[in-house]
Formats: structure tokens, C-alpha cells, sequence
């Protein structure tokens, strides 16, 4: 998949601040644009490793519905478990409720 103009842009930012999560989230958003829900996979969960004392809850939701864009749902309901967890944790009731609408149609 080609490199779009705006994914350069987001690289160039990391570059200088590689901790972002708001721009490695939207570097994610920008390959599932593409149509690269394996790059975009990849991306969220380096995201969500590099969060885990501070989970950044998109990725979660956003890593689950790529995952299932690849038929990937074992681990789509895996990832959405610990997004649910972790939304919890926050108190971030909105994001618990779509990824556990999401995880319903999965089981």
C-alpha cells in the first residue's frame, strides 16, 4: 500500500515526538483509510502497548473492527475484551458500550 501524503506528514510528527498517541492513533486511522487493516492492526497495538498504564480507549474499539475487517475475530473479541476492561477502569462508559455492542455480534 502506497504512502498517502497526510501518513508522511503524521511520520514526520512522530518523528519529533514518538510518545504522541493521538498521532500514532491517527497514523492507524490514516492505513485503515487506505484500505491496510494490517498495518492499521499493527499500529493500535503497539498503541495500546505503549498506553498500558494510560490506555488511549480508541484504539481498542478501532483495533477490534480492523481485526474483524481481516476475519481476525478470535483476536477482534480478545482485543475488545481488554478494551472493555480497560474503558471500565477509565470511566469511560460510551466507549465500554460500543466495544461491548461490538463483542455481542462476535459471540
Amino acid at each position: 500500500m502506497a504512502r498517502t501524503p497526510r501518513m508522511a506528514q503524521i511520520e514526520a510528527l512522530l518523528a519529533e515526538d514518538p510518545d504522541d498517541a493521538f498521532l500514532r492513533y491517527g497514523l492507524a486511522m490514516e492505513h485503515a483509510s487506505a484500505g491496510d487493516d494490517a498495518t492499521c492492526v499493527d499500529i493500535l497495538r503497539d498503541l495500546i502497548a505503549r498506553t498500558a498504564a494510560n490506555p488511549y480507549i480508541p484504539a481498542f474499539l478501532q483495533c477490534g473492527q480492523a481485526l474483524i475487517r481481516l476475519d481476525r475475530t478470535a483476536e477482534a473479541a480478545d482485543i475488545l475484551r481488554h478494551g472493555i476492561q480497560a474503558a471500565r477502569a477509565a470511566g469511560d462508559t460510551h466507549a465500554e458500550g460500543e466495544m461491548q455492542g461490538l463483542l455481542a455480534t462476535l459471540e
